[in-house]
């Protein structure tokens, strides 16, 4: 997605302007009452942070595992949400049966399912591949459902005139109309699944840009910490930019509406 110059600037001005308090804040160490930036690092330690983890070598390793571990998760969330959102907006009697136990898993934390994905799976890979699925099944099930109601029933019933039948309708009427709901769904998904990462692998593991996060707060080193962080934000907004480019190139048919 091309940024028009016009627009790249007040947002490159936006982030410097944060990283401008951010340096100030941290270096006076400024203490707004409720916040404190008493510990907290100034820029320039992080980027000696980050060239410290580039230079030990574990960089690729944590990038590895972590991505490797986020796109299982997302890819199973992918499958199964779609499935259930497009049979749970199709059917009353999928909604009834489906819905009311998954309505109840939505609102537990990623953190609550840590034992129990300790119990269920014989691997610690495993486990942190379902908590990332975790964090990525609700918002692309939810999507799904969303797009599939929201499709013109004026549209289905023109096509069943047709002669269309369940697999026509589903395949070239459901599925163009409820598209731009489901990359919405899935663009949410993977930042979710990002967010879950942390949590994730601090079930074990020796790698992994979550665990590295959580290994460097253990040890009190804070610069790399931030340097966790900003990786999983910038991971996580380059993979969900990603979705929404895919599917825009996938819906040649919708086009957002401009902003003023």
């Amino acid at each position: 997605m091309k940024i028009p110059k016009a627009r790249g600037l007040p947002r490159a001005a936006s982030l410097l302007c944060c990283l401008l308090f951010w340096q100030l804040a941290a270096s006076h160490h400024w203490n707004l009452g409720l916040v404190t930036f008493a510990n907290v690092p100034t820029p320039l330690a992080v980027i000696e942070a980050a060239f410290g983890l580039g230079d030990s070598g574990k960089l690729i390793q944590h990038l590895t595992a972590s991505l490797g571990r986020v796109f299982a998760g997302f890819l199973a969330a992918l499958v199964i949400g779609i499935a259930l959102g497009l049979a749970i907006g199709r059917s009353k009697c999928a909604e009834d049966l489906l819905l009311p136990p998954l309505e109840v898993l939505r609102p537990i934390p990623a953190v609550a399912w840590i034992p129990l994905a300790i119990l269920m799976f014989p691997s610690s890979e495993l486990s942190m591949v379902f908590i990332t699925f975790t964090g990525a099944l609700f918002p692309i099930l939810l999507n799904t459902v969303h797009g599939v109601e929201g499709v013109d029933p004026r549209l289905i019933a023109s096509a069943k005139s047709l002669g269309a039948g369940r697999r026509a309708i589903l395949l070239e009427v459901i599925l163009p109309g409820a598209a731009p709901s489901i990359i919405t769904g899935l663009a949410i998904g993977m930042g979710t699944s990002w967010f879950c990462l942390v949590t994730a692998e601090m079930i074990s593991g020796q790698y992994g840009i979550g665990y590295y996060t959580w290994e460097s707060y253990t040890i009190q080193n804070y610069a790399d910490i931030v340097v966790g962080m900003l990786l999983i934000g910038v991971l996580g907004m380059g993979s969900s930019l990603l979705i929404k480019h895919l599917g825009g190139l996938f819906t040649p048919w919708h086009r957002p509406r401009g902003k003023a």
